[in-house]
C-alpha cells in the first residue's frame, strides 16, 4: 500500500516510520538538530513543492533515512495513513 504525501508524490506504508507536524515538532531544538543534520547529508525531499511545508514524513528504506516535506497536514496524512492501515 501507498500514502500519497502531495504533487504526486507516494511513499510505501511499510517504509513510514512517522507522520510530523512541522509547526509544532520545529519548536523542539532536537527536530531541528535533527531535520538540519538530515538536509545537510541530503536526506530531505521536498515534496511540498513551491508552497510552505506543513509537515514531514520520516521513512527508512534499505536501511537510509529519508525526510519527505509535505504542504499537506499532518493529521489529513494521518487520516490517509490510518485508511492505508499505516500505523503511525
Amino acid at each position: 500500500m501507498y500514502l500519497h504525501i502531495g504533487n504526486d508524490m507516494i511513499l510505501r506504508k511499510r517504509e513510514i516510520l512517522g507522520i510530523f507536524d512541522l509547526d509544532n515538532t520545529s519548536q523542539s531544538l532536537q527536530t531541528r538538530r535533527f531535520l538540519s543534520k538530515a538536509e545537510q547529508a541530503g536526506e530531505v525531499v521536498n515534496a511540498a513543492g513551491e508552497e510552505l511545508p506543513k509537515s514531514f514524513v520520516l521513512c527508512v528504506r534499505d536501511g537510509r533515512q529519508t525526510v519527505y516535506l509535505s504542504q499537506l497536514n499532518a493529521s489529513t496524512l494521518y487520516r490517509r495513513g490510518e485508511l492505508l492501515g499505516v500505523e503511525t
